[in-house]
């Protein structure tokens, strides 16, 4: 069962918690406001739990330090797609599918997200620093990498850009999505997060309790995210999995 639990829970937090986001998104626009609110009180009270459970080392601290990731990672998430913290520019590119104007706009439609991103980023470090359990950084830390790479081979150019999940406040980012069959960076992205996982499977064998119940965890996470990364040029839709979550079946 230690090899079995993590990968269970990985999957049921990605799997539920991006529906969840979708759902509260998929709110009216005039309840926006208090559905960010609600989940800034979960946000804040997961940061509490992170400096908590930071000193333990029990096979629950470590479910409990990636569970609190995921909570906060989805607060960004759901602020993003609520259009509150987003990137000083709000309009559709101007420039064309290659030169410098398009990423540089690029950037500024999602500057203010990253910016906060990395924030919160430092803040879990600076929580957990020197800390023994130190999975809720391992895990905010991957979500990061791994959908700051997806950010960018959908700025490079992919198979499914998915612009029918954007909110209607947020169209105008899909015209910064470009639409190609592959780019040179996905095989990268693919081949890295690929080793990686390798890695931190082969440390849980070697470990043992919280150790390799946090390796597994962030392992399975990163081969959740894998997926997603195929799913952008493989001939499915992956957001299908989500239907439960749209109020409007904008999917055919």
């Amino acid at each position: 069962m230690d090899f079995v639990l993590p990968p269970l829970a990985a999957l049921i937090a990605w799997w539920f918690g991006t529906g969840a986001v979708m759902w509260l998104d998929g709110l009216p626009r005039r309840t926006a406001a208090l559905a960010l609110a609600v989940a800034t009180v979960v946000a804040v009270a997961a940061l509490v739990c992170i400096s908590r459970t930071a000193q333990q080392t029990s096979v629950g601290a470590a479910y409990a330090g990636f569970a609190c990731a995921v909570l906060v990672w989805g607060w960004h998430e759901l602020a993003f797609l609520t259009g509150w913290l987003t990137g000083p520019r709000k309009r559709p590119c101007s420039a064309p599918a290659h030169g410098p104007t398009r990423f540089h706009e690029g950037v500024q439609v999602i500057l203010w997200h990253e910016l906060g991103i990395m924030v919160m980023a430092a803040l879990i470090a600076a929580i957990t620093l020197d800390a023994p359990n130190q999975v809720a950084t391992w895990t905010f830390v991957l979500l990061w990498v791994m959908r700051l790479s997806a950010k960018l081979n959908l700025f490079l150019g992919v198979r499914n850009r998915g612009e029918e999940m954007l909110p209607p406040h947020l169209v105008y980012l899909g015209s910064y999505f470009r639409h190609r069959t592959m780019n040179p960076l996905l095989p990268l992205s693919l081949l890295a997060g690929g080793a990686c996982v390798v890695a931190l499977a082969a440390a849980a064998v070697d470990a043992g309790g919280a150790s390799r119940a946090g390796l597994l965890l962030v392992a399975s996470m990163l081969v959740l995210a894998l997926i997603e990364h195929l799913a952008m040029v493989a001939p499915m839709r992956v957001e299908q999995l989500w239907r439960w979550a749209q109020r409007e079946p904008s999917l055919p």
